[in-house]
């Protein structure tokens, strides 16, 4: 087969990758729409307000594998080049998954799962920004919006290549946390409970 078709073939497989949703199909399991429940977002966060802890694991897990088996499909089956827009489109599968009506997550767990396939050391470095974040400012968004601003100034040192995708992701992902964002200004944004045996939130 033509080096071209197959170029095209794994960003179209990484894309309906992404548009798996584990969230909105356990939701469905238990009948519950997580699109109109809790804050309408498919992702993780919401996967534990909404379905609890092992639904949230599950969406967790994977969100990250699809990300990063859409790299791995990229890299086996084609080019590096192609593994980086396989990156990009199971990120955008995720966040605009034509299965489910284009409304998906916000795209941090799969955008994990993509940079752990292109560079694992650059994914672990993120992952600690992450929880550094979390632990400091008790919210989970935070750790979202810093990352997203980290991850493209780390890109640009350590998988230089991979920067322009690294830089449209991280723009999606703030426009996708824009509700957030705003909430943090007004400090209105839940916050996590690290006190509560519940592990609950505290406004």
């Amino acid at each position: 087969m033509d080096d071209r078709i197959w170029f095209a073939l794994v960003i179209i497989i990484a894309y309906f990758l992404g548009n798996i949703s584990p969230s909105i199909l356990i939701g469905r399991q238990k009948g519950i729409d997580i699109k109109s429940s809790g804050s309408g977002n498919a992702g993780t966060t919401n996967a534990l307000r909404v379905l609890g802890k092992k639904a949230a694991l599950a969406t967790l897990a994977i969100d990250i594998g699809k990300g990063f088996l859409a790299v791995e499909i990229g890299y086996l089956l084609s080019t590096p080049t192609a593994a980086m827009f396989c990156a990009f489109a199971a990120f955008a599968g995720h966040i605009w998954p034509v299965c489910f009506g284009f409304k998906g997550g916000k795209g941090v767990a799969v955008a994990f799962g993509t940079v752990l396939g292109i560079n694992w050391q650059l994914a672990l470095i993120c992952l600690g920004v992450v929880i550094l974040t979390v632990l400091i400012t008790r919210m989970v968004s935070m750790g979202s919006i810093v990352v997203a601003f980290f991850f493209p100034a780390a890109c640009f040192f350590m998988e230089r290549e991979f920067f322009p995708f690294a830089l449209v992701m991280a723009a999606i992902m703030l426009y996708a946390h824009r509700t957030n964002i705003k909430r943090i200004l007004r400090h209105e944004e839940n916050k996590l409970n690290f006190g509560s045996r519940k592990g609950g939130e505290a406004k």
